[in-house]
């Protein structure tokens, strides 16, 4: 009788526990809180109504991205700036033009940062140097620019020249360049690059021709700062069509194809590589091997 009231006083005491403990503020947040919702970039996209085939997808999934550790200035011994441009014609840079399917939605790499901006997650600034910032009417108003176009009179066969709203598409943004640190942790043992600012280009479209002109800097953001935006989209993987990385694990890595136009190594002027074709070319690919050999040496001291 004595061992029976002992368990029933055990358990009575084990349901009291689990009671409080579901009742705790800590627990009751975590069984109310649900994971958020996606908020699709793209106000034309439509989610499918039905399942993948035979994938049983995580749906409001929520990725984290792990923080850069800080890197101390005595523990550097030297760091290079480059500036470099990538084209998204390039088939490596074909993630930046991927517009999602029907389960991720999504959008094209700039109509994420424009909604990023919008929604006043991210800070879109005037230039790489981060001295002004941009509100989102400010970018509006370069992507809906007014362009002249030749217009031809099919009955009398004259031309004239009109004003047209020009409006904006995607694939107009067809070039970025990225800012990059490429820095030598002495702690770390290793050099360690960080990507620091990515600058969209905005070209129009010639109506007739069809052909990109008249190019300009959209706006630039601070990448540190989008990190864990572009966390939670995602990029096309052409080996793999269920198992695709994040924007943030994507940039990190740099698995993205560019040229050197600029490099911070005996250049005070701040001025760009002088030529061009495959002049200037040549002159960013000798800045990247001289990178390289710099490496090597520092594991010679």
């Amino acid at each position: 009788m004595n061992v029976l009231l002992k368990y029933s006083a055990i358990l009575g005491s084990l349901l009291l526990a689990n009671e409080v403990l579901a009742q705790s503020p800590m627990n009751s947040d975590r069984a109310t809180t649900e994971a958020p919702k996606k908020e699709y970039v793209n106000t034309d996209w439509r989610p499918s109504l039905v399942p993948d085939g035979m994938i049983d997808r995580v749906e409001n999934r929520v990725n984290r991205t792990m923080e850069w550790h800080t890197i101390r200035e005595i523990d550097i011994a030297y760091k290079r700036r480059l500036w470099r441009r990538l084209d998204v014609k390039e088939k490596q840079n074909m993630p930046f033009i991927y517009e999602g399917d029907e389960y991720t939605g999504g959008g094209a790499f700039i109509e994420i940062l424009i909604d990023a901006v919008k929604r006043g997650k991210i800070r879109a600034f005037q230039d790489d140097r981060f001295t002004s910032e941009l509100s989102y009417e400010d970018v509006q108003g370069k992507l809906m620019n007014e362009v002249e176009v030749e217009v031809i009179d099919p009955i009398t066969g004259e031309s004239r020249i009109e004003r047209v709203k020009n409006t904006f598409d995607p694939n107009n943004v067809a070039m970025y360049e990225v800012q990059e640190d490429y820095i030598f942790d002495r702690n770390a043992g290793r050099p360690l690059p960080r990507l620091r600012a990515i600058t969209a280009y905005f070209a129009q479209t010639d109506p007739n021709t069809g052909e990109f002109r008249n190019w300009t800097s959209l706006f630039t953001v601070y990448y540190p700062e989008a990190r864990n935006v572009l966390s939670q989209y995602e990029v096309y993987n052409p080996t793999n069509d269920l198992h695709r990385m994040s924007w943030s694990d994507y940039l990190d890595r740099m698995m993205y194809s560019a040229y050197v136009v600029k490099t911070s190594y005996n250049n005070p002027t701040g001025e760009r590589l002088q030529g061009g074709g495959v002049d200037a070319l040549m002159k960013g690919q000798r800045e990247m091997e001289s990178m390289i050999q710099k490496d090597m040496d520092m594991w010679e001291l």
